[in-house]
């Protein structure tokens, strides 16, 4: 219960942080706005992950790369990478909607490729190095992994999936990452790794700086996550 209440308490000192130190800003109207927006895409987000993960059962039918990409873009994006760098554009009198859209178009894929990264890391990851023990497949979740097995897998091995994902169990969990190898699903990961990086590359590269936008930011933030173990 605590939570329900800490949350807007949270959410409530944005606002009167952005209120004392820019309430004199030309953009704090603009800013008030952009938290609203983000936000309300993050309880979206939230709010979807929780739908396409039911405590009361496990229905593999019901996951797609459309649901999780519709969680990773609202739940991830939108507030890890979309936000700060629209936040410096409004601050620094720079957020034309030519450069917030260029902003937009590199940063929303950039935060699939970040989550991605994360389901990866859940599985794959030695804990030691992660800093925590991987509970995706114990918690149903609807991860890039588990869509990506269920649209390679064989008959028997949906069978595996069935019996043993989304199961409050330790050897559940072994047999569903057994089939994850099976399946070769790290070196898909590589692949799509390489591919994804050299899509959002080309994309940094036609960065229109004209109106201020710098290819730099964008840059950092690749080099940032590219490879990460945490």
């Amino acid at each position: 219960m605590a939570a329900v209440n800490d949350a807007p308490m949270l959410e409530g000192a944005v606002y009167i942080l952005l209120k004392k130190h820019f309430k004199g800003h030309p953009a704090y109207v603009d800013m008030i706005e952009l938290f609203h927006e983000v936000s309300f895409q993050i309880e979206l987000g939230q709010s979807y992950d929780m739908i396409a993960t039911p405590q009361n059962g496990v229905d593999l039918d019901s996951f797609n790369l459309d649901k999780w990409t519709f969680i990773a873009n609202f739940k991830t994006s939108y507030y890890t990478f979309y936000l700060p760098v629209a936040l410096a554009l409004h601050y620094t009198d720079k957020a034309s909607s030519h450069n917030l859209k260029q902003a937009k178009d590199i940063l929303i894929p950039m935060g699939e490729y970040f989550q991605v990264q994360d389901d990866y890391l859940d599985n794959f990851m030695d804990p030691s190095i992660r800093g925590k023990t991987g509970t995706d497949i114990q918690d149903n979740k609807c991860t890039w992994l588990v869509n990506q097995a269920l649209q390679r897998c064989t008959p028997a091995q949906g069978k595996v999936l069935e019996d043993n994902y989304g199961r409050k169990d330790d050897q559940c969990q072994e047999k569903v990452k057994g089939l994850y190898d099976e399946l070769a699903l790290e070196q898909l990961y590589q692949e799509y790794q390489e591919t994804k990086v050299a899509d959002l590359k080309q994309k940094i590269d036609m960065v229109d700086e004209t109106q201020g936008l710098k290819k730099g930011i964008f840059e950092e933030f690749l080099k940032k996550i590219y490879n990460r173990s945490k």
